[in-house]
């Protein structure tokens, strides 16, 4: 299932830590916007399912 940053639970507000935390690097951010999810590169080890304080990463269907 491909994952995806929910808008309405990310406060973009910030420099997402996610993008560090990547081991593949496959979520990138613009300036503070909505981080965005490689999927070709995500492996899908679900560090940043877990990791997300606002449980907004999600998976789509």
């Amino acid at each position: 299932m491909p994952l995806y940053a929910d808008p309405s639970r990310c406060p973009q507000n910030h420099a997402c830590p996610l993008v560090k935390l990547c081991p593949v690097n496959a979520i990138s951010q613009t300036g503070f916007g909505l981080p965005v999810i490689d999927n070709d590169k995500c492996i899908k080890c679900g560090k940043c399912v877990r990791t997300c304080p606002m449980q907004a990463i999600k998976t789509r269907n």
